[in-house]
């Protein structure tokens, strides 16, 4: 099971992290596919998912925190699942020496998130 972080706006308006793994399946409906890096010791302040999007982390250890506080440590090979299109956000910033590559893949609100909770 490949472990996963599920980023997401609750009744309440704010962003929450709920953690769990990424279930096998099939994306019918994908509807992009991005590549990016950024450097060592970068940080993005306060916003939200762009889109409702898989980011699958390459390299880079990320610490990622929600308005209320909540915090969670991103490492390679591990899924973010960003669905916190709305609400009080999030934020992120580098803890390591290594760039953050990753991938985004946005999915198509029809395609049901393949995320199991723990």
């Amino acid at each position: 099971m490949i472990k996963a972080y599920k980023l997401y706006t609750g009744a309440d308006g704010h962003s929450h992290i709920q953690t769990g793994h990424v279930a096998e399946g099939v994306f019918n409906l994908v509807t992009s596919i991005r590549f990016q890096e950024s450097p060592p010791h970068s940080f993005y302040n306060w916003h939200n998912a762009p889109a409702e999007q898989y980011v699958i982390s390459i390299d880079g250890i990320l610490q990622f925190e929600t308005f209320l506080g909540e915090i969670f440590i991103l490492k390679p090979g591990e899924i973010l699942i960003a669905m916190d299109t709305t609400g009080t956000a999030h934020k992120w910033k580098l803890v390591d020496d290594n760039p953050w590559k990753r991938v985004y893949v946005t999915f198509s609100e029809e395609q049901p998130v393949n995320f199991v909770a723990d």
